[in-house]
């Protein structure tokens, strides 16, 4: 998929949001996008294998995940012109260049072949961003397709609080809102759903006392 057939309105409010917040992002989001390094260390990416980020935003995550896997090659996707330059600049003054390619693409519906170069990942992951892409479920669709045989998909977003008190749920989503992120209340049983659609096994965990959801659903087991 060419830029030119990216939703322009999407696309145009995410570098509209992170023009200026893409240079304090990581800064700011340590203290409340919980769970990602957990996500990360728990990808267990085999040998000289290959990760996707979808939503990549700064490069932060695929940065981490490359020094964490230094064998493996890293593939980043996101809609925001405004993060990829800041990632592509984070990425090479890391020295990861050679490992790491990145493109921009609607996370909904990509064709991996003509952005990448392959068709398939062993590992795709998805950080805090289906809370902010529309028609997220699509993006799960789309995932679960760029995995290869064994592979699998790992997801880490807002989960319900469930158990935090209401006052907090409602600070924190008011907050959210702020900035175009919808907590995904459906989020487990769309990842079960299809889970069970592949025949794939699902792992799900609430971290922080439901702050947080991580989710796993892996192929070929």
């Amino acid at each position: 998929m060419s830029a030119t057939e990216l939703p322009a309105s999407h696309a145009e409010l995410m570098d509209g949001v992170y023009r200026w917040q893409r240079h304090i992002y990581d800064l700011t989001r340590k203290y409340y996008l919980l769970g990602r390094d957990r996500l990360i260390d728990g990808l267990d990416v085999p040998a000289g294998g290959t990760v996707l980020e979808l939503g990549c935003g700064t490069g932060r995550n695929i940065i981490l995940a490359a020094r964490r896997f230094p064998d493996a090659r890293f593939f980043g996707l996101d809609i925001s012109a405004e993060m990829l330059e800041t990632a592509d600049t984070a990425i090479a003054r890391e020295g990861l260049s050679g490992r790491v390619k990145l493109a921009k693409g609607d996370a909904t519906e990509f064709n991996s072949g003509a952005l990448f170069g392959r068709a398939t990942f062993d590992r795709v992951f998805v950080s805090y961003s289906l809370s902010m892409i529309p028609g997220w479920e699509k993006t799960v669709s789309a995932a679960l397709a760029a995995l290869s045989p064994e592979g699998s998909l790992h997801v880490v977003d807002f989960g319900q609080q469930e158990g935090l008190p209401r006052w907090f749920r409602s600070l924190l989503r008011g907050w959210l809102r702020k900035f175009h992120v919808t907590p995904r209340d459906s989020l487990r049983d769309v990842l079960e759903s299809e889970a069970e659609r592949t025949g794939a096994t699902f792992h799900f965990r609430t971290l922080y006392r439901g702050y947080a959801w991580l989710a796993i659903v892996k192929l070929g087991h």
